[in-house]
């Protein structure tokens, strides 16, 4: 079987990266990344589009990168959508059962989800994922795959997530002047899930929080599903901000102070603590040397990183499920980098707290498995599931074929074709 080639390019605030991967469903268990890149953002803010021109500069830079590095060229691939402008609700869909063996089968699932996709939205919004979360079979729930079941009715809780649909058509018009076509829309949010969360952290109850540049994405599963998922328009750039305005230097250096002081801290140990750092090696355009780390972590990061963590603290409240996460927040995106982090996270929210780094994947991974590639490598994890679902299908179909054929009867061939009909 020829590898497929699965692209993805996530489309943040500060920057725009791109991944690019072989998979093939019949000899690799993970896909093997082959090329990947990392270019500035331009002309995006807190995940919306402000300028199409400059977006699509920064794409095609980003683009070029990883198909020089890869060998290939993309024209194709999964794109990530997040920021304030992401909603989120819960919906119910029920269908009865067609077949005369009353049997459920694939187009009774595909129906049924149609059925909860059913819901009054604005002509303003777009749907981009929906989210099967648990299966009814005549009154018995709890089902995570009803096919193969016999009954006659069938019902499905479903979690939509929706966007603008003005974003989303200008991120097509970057792109399509591109010449890539958009294999699917992923909400950033559940992408970064797909790449670092664990199935036992789904099933007991976990939040996903995605810190990127302007935008901090949210993903809460529980019992297995994801029950809600929101999008909060604060990110890294806001400490960034204060430590240029608190250390009065430029945004560029207050950047390189935040990277270099978070590499330096995550490095030493318990045991050795130092109350000062030399800045001298960054070679700053200002008159800055040392810093005192307590007053920069105390007075200038810290009370940032406490509203951040207020704020999502509020959103999960805000979902009803305070209670429902025992496995507590799993931190991911650029902005889980931060000194710090993980000290306010549990003092504020009082649940544990991890870093994720995003796995299930090979190749060349050296650079790429850390949390600011989440998104990314989560968009080619969905590929690969699409590539697998597409090949389970075929499977299907010559399977029916083939015991259609093989014991050919008229009314054989009325429950094949009665399948296909909704």
């Amino acid at each position: 079987m020829k590898k497929q080639l699965i692209c993805a390019v996530d489309i943040g605030t500060s920057k725009v990266a791109t991944v690019v991967a072989l998979f093939d469903k019949e000899e690799d268990k993970v896909p093997k990344i082959i090329g990947f890149s990392s270019s500035p953002s331009l002309g995006i803010k807190k995940g919306l589009v402000i300028d199409i021109e400059k977006a699509t500069e920064a794409i095609e830079k980003s683009i070029e990168k990883a198909e020089k590095m890869a060998g290939y060229k993309i024209d194709k691939a999964f794109v990530s959508v997040g920021g304030p402008h992401i909603s989120s609700l819960n919906s119910h869909g029920l269908v009865a059962i067609t077949n005369p063996n009353q049997e459920i089968n694939e187009s009774d699932v595909v129906r049924v989800i149609e059925a909860a996709q059913a819901v009054s939205l604005s002509s303003t919004r777009q749907i981009i994922e929906v989210v099967p979360c648990d299966f009814t079979v005549d009154g018995q729930g709890g089902i995570k795959n009803p096919v193969g079941m016999t009954g006659v009715r069938l019902e499905v809780d479903t979690h939509i997530i929706t966007a603008s649909q003005t974003n989303i058509k200008n991120i097509q018009r970057c792109l399509s002047d591109l010449g890539i076509e958009i294999e699917g829309f992923v909400f950033s949010g559940l992408s970064s899930a797909e790449a670092v969360l664990t199935d036992t952290e789904k099933e007991l109850g976990v939040v996903l929080v995605d810190i990127g540049g302007g935008k901090t994405d949210l993903c809460l599963y529980s019992e297995g599903s994801l029950l809600h998922s929101s999008s909060l328009p604060i990110g890294g750039k806001h400490v960034t901000n204060d430590i240029a305005v608190g250390l009065r230097v430029s945004l560029d250096s207050a950047e390189k102070i935040k990277i270099y002081l978070s590499k330096k801290m995550n490095n030493l140990s318990m045991k050795k603590k130092i109350s000062e750092i030399d800045l001298s090696e960054l070679k700053l355009q200002e008159d800055v040397e040392n810093i005192s780390i307590k007053t920069l972590l105390d007075e200038i990061i810290n009370p940032r990183l406490e509203e951040i963590f207020k704020l999502i603290y509020e959103e999960i409240e805000k979902s009803g499920l305070i209670k429902s996460i025992p496995s507590g927040l799993v931190l991911t995106g650029g902005g889980a980098l931060t000194v710090g982090i993980m000290d306010v996270a549990k003092k504020v929210i009082g649940l544990p707290v991890r870093v994720g780094v995003p796995e299930k994947v090979g190749g060349l991974v050296d650079e790429i498995l850390d949390p600011s590639y989440a998104t990314t490598i989560g968009l080619i994890l969905v590929g690969k599931n699409k590539i697998q679902k597409e090949s389970f299908e075929l499977k299907s179909f010559r399977r029916i074929w083939r015991d259609f054929s093989t014991g050919f009867s008229i009314e054989k061939l009325k429950n094949f074709f009665k399948q296909f009909i909704p």
